[in-house]
């Protein structure tokens, strides 16, 4: 007579005894008790945790190692970043290339371009009509030449406000020949020295230009507190370099005749503030 079949429940829940034996004596060594659900749900967990570890990992570290749209995103990231500092540099570049080409004009004596004419603002401000008569050329002109002399009386006081807290040392010892005339475009003064004699710095500050043009020749010039820019030119050696820091008195160069743009040895001197030339004489006591 056959057994009567077992039942689903009934072999999933039927218990097992597995023993491990000595394969020479068959001394017993463990016993593992189980049963058919208990092995289906460890397997089940393990599936799952494997499963679900495996969707993890894709979907973050090996996404990261393997999918493509990663490592386009770091690089587009990294593009960002170079083209932002890249950006920083140019106008960074730029600022020091309007720089130099401020002091490069002001060597040339050039004002009309990359300076700003205070006198030529002052003359685009908008002016009240008088009644609806025009004036005469006569009266233009004098209108302009007094709005002119009202303006420059004013931008003079405010510099000497802006300087006064500043002391400046005489450049060299000797006597003016040729007088400061930005009519003339002589935007400094000529001074006729002994032949060796040492050019001293004005006032505290930093070299910012220390080369050779054909026409001033030997050229040094100090950035000074407050904008303020002293220029010293024919020259015949510099004994500053660009970056150097110097005190009011410090000998920056020895006087010479070097340049096309002299006809003797002498020291051509200037100072500009803020874009604008300044009459040195006004400043400094030769």
């Amino acid at each position: 007579m056959k057994p009567p079949k077992k039942t689903l429940s009934e072999r999933l829940t039927n218990r097992y005894l597995l023993v491990v034996r000595n394969e020479e004596n068959l001394e017993e060594k463990s016993t593992v008790s189980f049963t058919y659900a208990k092995i289906l749900v460890i397997s089940t967990t393990l599936f799952l945790i494997i499963f679900i570890s495996s969707l993890f990992l894709s979907k973050t570290l090996l996404s990261k190692w393997f999918d493509p749209k990663y490592e386009v995103a770091a690089q587009k990231k990294q593009l960002i970043q170079l083209a932002q500092r890249l950006d920083s540099l140019a106008q960074e570049e730029d600022r020091k290339e309007k720089f130099i080409q401020n002091f490069q004009r002001i060597l040339r004596g050039d004002t009309s371009s990359g300076f700003v004419d205070p006198v030529r603002e002052f003359r685009t401000l908008p002016t009240k009509a008088v009644g609806s008569a025009k004036l005469s050329p006569t009266d233009s002109a004098f209108r302009k030449e007094f709005e002119q002399s009202q303006y420059s009386a004013v931008s003079l006081k405010s510099q000497y406000r802006e300087l006064q807290q500043l002391f400046f040392f005489t450049p060299i010892t000797g006597f003016i020949s040729d007088k400061y005339d930005g009519k003339k475009g002589h935007y400094g003064v000529d001074i006729v020295a002994k032949t060796n004699e040492p050019v001293k710095c004005v006032a505290d500050g930093t070299v910012v230009l220390s080369s050779w043009t054909q026409d001033a020749g030997y050229v040094i010039a100090v950035q000074h507190h407050g904008n303020l820019v002293s220029v010293y030119k024919h020259n015949a050696t510099i004994l500053k370099k660009v970056g150097s820091f110097v005190n009011a008195g410090d000998i920056l160069a020895i006087v010479g005749n070097s340049g096309e743009m002299t006809d003797g040895p002498h020291l051509h001197f200037e100072m500009w503030y803020n874009g604008s030339s300044l009459n040195p004489e006004d400043f400094v006591t030769f």
